[in-house]
């Protein structure tokens, strides 16, 4: 297993874990679906996905690029007592192995800043989601106290890493991905920026 998985892991489960319960219930208030169909893009470890999981009766795909995040995402669901609802799918974001308009929600945390085309994969998250669906992207930290929590602990690991974190959320981004949201022909969208993080919420509507 390569060390960055392990260590992107480690660094998830020792630093991130508090943000995906308060994340998972955001996204559920937010969005009003708490069954069908969710996808998690970019999902590591899988703690987003399975944070979503234990409050809804929603059927998770967690989906990675990498094998060897998903191995990792694998060991949690086996352990999380989840196994009937949730598994794992590898595939890319710019090309997703899924039917049309298959997906009730689709949420990713953190993985849209490593995206090659983000046009493109805007076009595929809104391709499968079904009539009524909903997609909410971005880099959340839940609320300003868990903010500084991490931000405290991430500083210590990179000096750099409030300054990289403003240059991926910052409120410079949200014209950015206001215009790549246009160019991948979606009309139905709203970008959410504070202090805490930047969410897109995007739509399927008839």
């Amino acid at each position: 297993m390569e060390t960055n998985a392990v260590e992107f892991d480690r660094i998830a489960r020792e630093i991130f874990a508090p943000v995906y319960p308060v994340l998972a219930e955001q996204l559920v208030s937010r969005t009003g679906i708490n069954r069908g169909c969710c996808l998690d893009i970019g999902c590591g470890g899988g703690y987003l996905g399975l944070a979503l999981a234990r409050i809804t009766e929603l059927e998770m795909i967690l989906f990675d690029q990498s094998l060897d995040m998903l191995k990792i995402a694998q060991s949690y669901i086996d352990q999380s007592g989840l196994a009937a609802r949730v598994k794992v799918l590898q595939g890319d974001v710019h090309d997703i192995p899924l039917a049309d308009e298959s997906v009730n929600l689709a949420v990713s945390r953190g993985s849209m800043f490593f995206w090659n085309d983000r046009v493109k994969a805007f076009r595929e998250i809104y391709r499968v989601l079904a009539l009524g669906g909903a997609a909410m992207i971005g880099g959340g930290f839940g609320n300003v106290s868990l903010l500084r929590e991490i931000e405290a602990k991430m500083l210590k690991k990179d000096p750099q890493w409030k300054e990289k974190r403003q240059q991926r959320i910052g409120k410079s981004k949200v014209q950015e991905y206001h215009q790549e949201l246009e160019r991948a022909g979606i009309s139905s969208f709203e970008i959410l920026q504070d202090e805490a993080g930047l969410r897109i919420v995007i739509r399927r509507t008839a």
